[in-house]
């Protein structure tokens, strides 16, 4: 499926709130309860992204399929890398709270997009979601290590070096 990519805007929220909660549920189908629990994203983190620019839709027509955060610069979660190191030191994009609605082909319409406008991103996991970890390599992505989240638990942290960098 070949998905659309535009900023959330907040006439969206309803259709971002029930692609949240179908993903927490699947996480917690698939041995992932504790990622994102129950609340996560809370709802003033995805007004913040919202206003902010950073928040985006995957659509195909007018129907929302997917969301995902996205922001080209330094990420403070992504400063102290442990039991590993980046692959490379230069600017690059974070994906963050990505999600869909099980069409399929969510995270590589991401990864498109943020791509064309970063040639290094990263990004990250819990150690218990099997399901992206394999689909994040599946991106071409390479374990780093760890990193700690604002509230100190670990991810698996991954980056991307796009052809040609370095």
């Amino acid at each position: 499926m070949k998905y659309s990519v535009r900023p959330a805007q907040p006439a969206d929220f309803q259709r971002i709130e029930e692609i949240y909660a179908n993903a927490r549920a699947f996480m917690t189908a698939s041995g992932n309860p504790n990622q994102w629990g129950t609340t996560h994203p809370p709802k003033t983190l995805l007004e913040r992204d919202i206003a902010g620019g950073n928040l985006y839709v995957l659509t195909e027509g007018e129907l929302i399929h997917g969301v995902f955060y996205f922001f080209a610069g330094d990420d403070p979660t992504y400063a102290r890398i442990q039991d590993g190191a980046w692959h490379c030191d230069r600017p690059y994009g974070t994906i963050h709270r990505i999600a869909g609605d099980g069409s399929g082909g969510i995270l590589q319409a991401a990864v498109e997009f943020a791509a064309q406008r970063c040639q290094y991103l990263r990004i990250d996991t819990h150690a218990d979601n099997a399901v992206m970890q394999r689909a994040i390599e599946k991106q071409g992505f390479q374990v780093c290590g760890t990193i700690l989240t604002d509230d100190g638990t670990p991810r698996i942290a991954y980056d991307l070096i796009m052809l040609g960098g370095k």
